[in-house]
């Protein structure tokens, strides 16, 4: 899950519990978020999971905002020449009028893709990242990671899976981005929604893993950026600054080895067991919080 982080906050409203934790639980929480950032199983659930397990303070949203850049470098290093292709590629398309070429659309899809997160973020994100928020609940997170395994599921059902990024269209860089906003919500799953939303649109499942790595691009930097902005506005200290780059640098060696090992495994494999784990996840939310062991 990638929870955003673009509206505008006091900064007294901003959960630090992360400063709490100390060099060595940041370590092993950089590790979580960078691994389960990129695969699609919610990463804000796995935040709250493991701390709730280990007897940790929540690290709070922005945390979690702030190590989504251990991702955008995972990303950016792993699809470097994809990236600077990309770009070349556009940039001569506008220079010479070829508005229909594979880079200057692929270009085009990611912005527009991009435009419904916005939209939604500055509505709804001031509500969703307050401390406190029933959005954040256990319950609710483990909802919203029960119905996105059922879309998942129907997905791998009803898509053709004869899709690649040649035939990649600015409608598809759209509704997967109409998708992506629905990761807003905890629990969701940034990479879980778009893959899903990419598989219905009868994307091959390493394509729809790969377009959803790039279309979170401006995603997460608009995100970290944001996050970075509020604690900045908060006065974090700097332990804190050097708690967060603990975490920068497991989080994107963790993402790292996530990218790697998703486009491998999807190469053959189908993604059932994402289906399975994120029902078997939600499930284990739910039960937790109503039974108390999980807070």
């Amino acid at each position: 899950m990638m929870t955003y982080y673009l509206a505008a906050t006091a900064p007294e409203t901003i959960d630090l519990g992360f400063v709490q934790l100390g060099w060595f639980k940041v370590l092993i929480l950089g590790i979580v978020q960078g691994i389960t950032e990129l695969l699609p199983i919610s990463s804000t659930a796995h935040m709250r999971i493991v701390p709730s397990l280990l007897g940790w303070p929540d690290p709070g949203l922005a945390f979690s905002a702030v190590l989504q850049m251990a991702s955008l470098a995972a990303v950016m290093s792993y699809f470097w020449k994809d990236i600077n292709s990309l770009i070349g590629g556009t940039i001569r398309s506008v220079r010479d009028g070829n508005y229909q070429s594979n880079d200057f659309r692929m270009t085009m899809g990611i912005v527009i893709g991009t435009i419904p997160l916005i939209i939604v973020g500055l509505l709804f994100q001031k509500t969703l990242k307050a401390p406190g928020s029933p959005f954040r609940s256990l319950v609710a997170i483990g909802i919203a990671c029960i119905v996105m395994s059922l879309l998942l599921a129907l997905a791998e059902f009803i898509g053709t899976r004869k899709r690649n990024f040649d035939r990649l269209t600015l409608q598809d860089g759209w509704w997967v981005g109409v998708v992506q906003a629905l990761a807003i919500v905890p629990g969701v799953s940034r990479s879980g929604s778009t893959i899903t939303g990419a598989l219905f649109l009868g994307m091959e499942r390493e394509t729809a893993a790969k377009f959803s790595f790039l279309l979170g691009l401006p995603a997460v930097i608009l995100a970290g950026a944001a996050a970075f902005h509020e604690l900045l506005k908060a006065g974090l200290s700097t332990e804190g600054w050097l708690l967060l780059l603990v975490g920068l640098i497991s989080g994107s060696i963790s993402s790292f080895a996530a990218i790697y090992g998703l486009l491998r495994y999807l190469e053959k494999q189908s993604t059932w067991i994402f289906v399975w784990y994120r029902l078997a996840m939600g499930l284990f939310l739910i039960v937790g919080s109503l039974q108390g062991f999980l807070h």
